[in-house]
């Protein structure tokens, strides 16, 4: 054990030795300069300019172009840029197949011979009738009656007396063959228009501002057409009425009925929201149809 404290020592005496560094002229062996120095000093001299030296290339690596130039560093680099431009392509493909979603809901909405996911055949604006659509107006005893009237043979209705009962039945039925201004529509829902109707700036319909979670009713009785989410104006309801009227809810947070499904008029078929890409704030955008052609709703309801 001493001899290795001995050694140790020796080591340490070693380095803490003293030299003389000695300059000199080598024409005239004149001294110029001497210096004193000892290994531990010279030690702690080329490490620090080690250190030093690491330190500025790293920095300059870091906060240069010239990393560019180290093996494989480029190649991360690019599996980075490959991620992120594989991200906005999937992004770019989504919306792309919900602006096709879209279209293909368009279609199916003015197209007069299309069916639905369901197997519904659409309904022909043109030929829309309240049976065609629903016979809410009936009157159950009435159509009990009616039933047992025209099964029984020995009972016939003289054609006199079945046109005043076909026309009774019309007067009970106010939707049929009344135009759009002399029928009582209800109102979506009651509350401010924050955007009218302006259909030369391609706005075709109201934007109606209530507080959330405000359920939205139908217009009138009528079958949902469409009912589903669209990119830019999101969660997107149609209901077809007689009379060649549809009407569509759009924004919505969510939606309460689905395609084929018949509503009551005043019945709650969506609930207000701020869904779609042109949606900025909790409104509905409600849009009137009638006879092919947009008109302004605010003509035919009052939203206050």
């Amino acid at each position: 054990m001493s001899t290795e404290n001995k050694e140790e020592e020796k080591w340490l005496d070693k380095l803490k030795h003293t030299y003389r560094l000695v300059i000199m002229r080598d024409e005239s062996f004149e001294e110029v300069g001497s210096y004193r120095l000892t290994r531990l000093n010279i030690y702690l001299l080329l490490s620090t300019l080690i250190v030093a030296t690491a330190f500025f290339v790293i920095m300059f690596i870091v906060f240069t172009p010239a990393k560019e130039w180290i093996p494989g560093y480029g190649d991360v680099n690019l599996r980075d840029d490959a991620e992120i431009l594989a991200q906005y392509v999937q992004e770019l493909e989504e919306k792309n197949k919900a602006n096709n979603t879209y279209i293909e809901s368009v279609k199916r909405i003015f197209a007069a011979d299309y069916e639905t996911a369901d197997g519904i055949p659409a309904i022909d604006s043109s030929n829309v009738t309240p049976d065609s659509l629903l016979n809410l107006e009936r009157i159950e005893e009435d159509e009990e009656l009616r039933i047992a009237v025209e099964s029984d043979e020995l009972v016939k209705i003289p054609e006199t007396v079945q046109n005043v009962k076909d026309g009774a039945d019309a007067k009970f039925k106010p939707g049929r063959g009344v135009p759009l201004e002399q029928r009582h529509l209800i109102a979506p829902l009651k509350g401010e228009i924050s955007n009218g109707f302006r259909q030369d700036k391609g706005h075709y319909g109201v934007d109606i501002l209530a507080p959330k979670n405000t359920p939205i009713k139908s217009i009138l009785d009528g079958i949902v057409i469409q009912s589903d989410w669209t990119l830019e104006t999101g969660k997107t309801l149609a209901i077809q009425h007689s009379n060649n009227v549809i009407s569509f809810y759009k924004h919505n947070s969510a939606l309460l009925k689905k395609v084929g499904e018949t509503v009551n008029a005043g019945e709650a078929v969506a609930i207000i929201g701020n869904t779609g890409t042109l949606s900025s704030g909790p409104h509905l955008h409600f849009e009137l149809w009638y006879n092919g052609k947009v008109v302004d709703p605010a003509e035919y309801i009052s939203f206050n």
